[in-house]
């Protein structure tokens, strides 16, 4: 194809552009604008919790749900050794004592056997983060946490959509999270969103959203907050993308089946099925494995060859204990993760717009398919 593909692109329609538009004229474009609680209500709704808050980035929602648990120094999170760095860094910052759990090979989720003996005494939380495909059996991490009164924080960034037993993703945490960037389920461009049963959570969360402005005196601040205030026009584009959510997750499946087709048949390959016994393939993106180490390719190989052909990828996540900035820190020194840098290492997701046609997909199903041949 002459015409480069992009890993991904946002799907704008022209119902979107109208009401955003509109919004604009109207002169409520700031985070005081009355979209901004009407898409939190429709959006907690959707999920299933009572309580939403907008904010202006995933990574905001997570640093502010660490925030509102009002953990201590020295107590103990347990978190994916492979996920965004985004999930870590609240819990350096407010100096919490960090354990890192593998991943599964077959769903690239953290180990739930492994989560589980990792839980001591002074385990206050676990974030619990889908990633890519299959959610994390958050339903059993639910039953453990409740059980030990540890919280649990429900990253659902990338699974927007997604059910276990049909139950929604989002609503099994004490506190969940969600990110709107361009390539996820929904889009307001940048943007997240905290949702909760908890409603002392729900208000400490909007201070810290908000500077923690005072009550009585506005501008006497009662707590140290952040701008992470979302703007009406985002929480616009956000209720006009949230009404075409189902027909959304069916294209993501007609998008991820379709690739299953043509590349479930190369042996060299590992690509996630459809669905499992608790929950269907999500597909918020494309995840390959390279399987046959023979071939002498690993994933940075295989998006080289894949961009001659016009064709746009991504590497999985780094691993947490390879990251650079955290050299110096002790939380996985002496420990090994084999299954997180084995897929990091030969992992990489293939374009998984909306808009991809059917002769897009197997043409880069193609494409991959002679790249990885014997």
């Amino acid at each position: 194809m002459k015409n480069f593909i992009p890993v991904n692109k946002p799907l704008i329609h022209k119902s979107d552009v109208n009401s955003v538009k509109k919004i604009i004229s109207s002169g409520w474009i700031s985070s005081e604008g009355p979209n901004v609680k009407i898409f939190e209500n429709k959006f907690s709704n959707y999920i299933g919790h009572k309580y939403g808050v907008a904010v202006s980035s995933g990574t905001a929602a997570l640093d502010i749900a660490i925030e509102v648990l009002k953990l201590k120094k020295g107590d103990e999170i347990i978190i994916s050794n492979f996920t965004i760095i985004s999930t870590i860094l609240p819990a350096i910052r407010l100096g919490l004592k960090i354990k890192l759990v593998d991943c599964n090979l077959e769903d690239w989720n953290m180990n739930i056997n492994q989560t589980v003996k990792l839980i001591s005494k002074k385990t206050k939380a676990i974030i619990a983060t889908h990633i890519y495909n299959y959610p994390t059996r958050v339903d059993i991490l639910k039953k453990i946490c409740k059980k030990k009164k540890i919280f649990l924080i429900e990253d659902s960034s990338e699974a927007l959509g997604q059910t276990i037993f049909k139950k929604k993703c989002g609503s099994f945490g004490d506190i969940s999270t969600f990110s709107f960037y361009a390539n996820k389920q929904i889009t307001t461009g940048e943007g997240g969103m905290i949702t909760t049963n908890n409603k002392l959570f729900y208000e400490k969360a909007k201070e810290y959203r908000n500077l923690c402005f005072g009550k009585k005196n506005r501008f006497n601040h009662n707590d140290i907050g952040w701008n992470y205030r979302m703007t009406n026009i985002q929480a616009t584009l956000g209720i006009s993308q949230l009404k075409r959510i189902n027909s959304i997750i069916k294209k993501r499946h007609f998008v991820g089946q379709t690739y299953y087709k043509y590349l479930s048949k190369n042996k060299n390959l590992f690509i996630p099925p459809p669905m499992n016994k608790y929950s269907k393939n999500i597909y918020w993106v494309i995840g390959v494995v390279i399987k046959n180490r023979k071939l002498g390719l690993d994933g940075k190989k295989v998006m080289e060859k894949l961009q001659k052909f016009n064709i746009g990828s991504r590497p999985f996540f780094w691993p947490m204990h390879k990251q650079d900035i955290f050299k110096n820190y002790t939380f996985f020194k002496s420990k090994k993760f084999k299954k997180s840098e084995l897929i990091s290492k030969y992992g990489l997701y293939l374009p998984s717009s909306l808009d991809l046609t059917k002769t897009q997909i197997k043409y880069i199903s193609n494409c991959l398919n002679k790249i990885t041949s014997n």
